[in-house]
């Protein structure tokens, strides 16, 4: 069997890992990194500590608006799939990469598979949430982490294809933890200690591209009165830059970091902010609280267990989270048991039978 795998973004090399390493045990994979996400420290440095083999293919595609991005995308892609004629295209998560390479399979006849299918913020001016619902309606198998998107799929008519797998980045958290506590010197290069530390992440365009919005993030950083590590994304410090916006001194801006040194920082961190979806999975599975810094989630089962806390943009709210933290002692087995990509890989063999 012959699965054309695309991705484009640091989160779906996280995932693609860990499927990587079960499929290749007895098929072949054929990698195409759109090259959406390509500096060093937003792709090459995950290739590396995942163990990910080298792409077969780059795009090069690089930073670009929403439309021109994916138009360049499925441009380049078509002859790839056309030359490979894979048995299923197998993409990750919401990215314009995800749409792009949705796109083209379904174009082009290619039975289509879709890792972390379900998700839903029902909040439709989010890019990331017209990708996941287009990828849906076109996926043939739709590998689901947990029941909620198995029931938002229902909701829009989509039953055919779904399976509740649990979730990849579970997988990877499981393998990884160990190798990051061993290699990762991220505290001590920081001088931290444990749990004496916020971790921020920001990256969404709601929150990013919005210079109020940003401005009010960064200035509630400073206020917490707590040493905030915040490692930036490329597209994070360009805003901040561009806007001439000054940082609290106890806010840490650092270079984004590789996997297992982000691992760390979330296994350590008192409390997590965050726009990421995946980072507020990987807070739940660590036990570090988590607040984040939108209006809605993906990912409600953390709400209901009491550890992740949604609180928008708005200084008072975030400033009161971080301060009243308070998760309950139990945290229960929300998105599996860390078999994701065994359960993906037999689906996969399955059905090609």
């Amino acid at each position: 069997m012959k699965i054309l795998t695309v991705v484009g973004a640091r989160p779906q090399f996280v995932k693609a890992a860990a499927v990587n390493r079960v499929l290749c045990e007895k098929h072949t994979e054929v990698i195409l990194h759109t090259g959406q996400h390509y500096d060093e420290s937003m792709s090459e440095v995950f290739f590396r500590e995942l163990d990910i083999p080298e792409p077969d293919y780059n795009l090069g595609v690089g930073s670009a608006g929403h439309s021109a991005q994916t138009g360049e995308m499925l441009i380049r892609m078509e002859p790839i799939f056309e030359k490979e004629n894979p048995d299923w295209v197998l993409v990750y998560g919401d990215t314009n990469s995800t749409l792009a390479g949705a796109l083209v399979a379904s174009k082009m006849h290619i039975p289509l598979a879709h890792v972390e299918a379900g998700l839903r913020s029902f909040n439709r001016a989010m890019p990331e949430e017209i990708n996941r619902v287009v990828t849906d309606h076109l996926s043939q198998l739709l590998f689901c982490p947990a029941q909620k998107a198995v029931g938002n799929l229902k909701l829009e008519g989509v039953t055919s294809g779904v399976h509740i797998v649990g979730d990849v980045m579970y997988d990877a958290v499981l393998r990884h933890s160990a190798t990051a506590e061993k290699k990762s010197t991220i505290l001590s290069s920081l001088n931290l200690e444990s749990k004496k530390y916020l971790l921020a992440t920001v990256h969404r365009v709601s929150n990013v591209d919005e210079t109020q919005t940003l401005l009010n993030i960064l200035e509630t950083f400073g206020m917490l009165g707590e040493t905030v590590v915040f490692p930036v994304h490329p597209r994070t410090r360009k805003a901040i830059q561009t806007a001439g916006f000054s940082l609290g001194e106890n806010v840490k801006l650092i270079e984004p970091v590789g996997y297992l040194d982000m691992l760390w920082l979330e296994k350590n961190a008192r409390v997590i902010l965050t726009d990421s979806g995946g980072v507020q999975k990987e807070a739940y599975w660590f036990g570090t609280p988590c607040v984040t810094l939108r209006e809605e989630t993906e990912w409600v089962e953390t709400v209901e267990a009491g550890w992740n806390v949604v609180v928008g943009t708005q200084r008072g709210r975030i400033i009161d989270a971080v301060r009243n933290v308070s998760p309950p002692a139990a945290r229960p087995n929300l998105f599996g048991d860390g078999t994701a990509s065994q359960n993906i890989v037999r689906l996969l063999e399955n059905e090609r039978k």
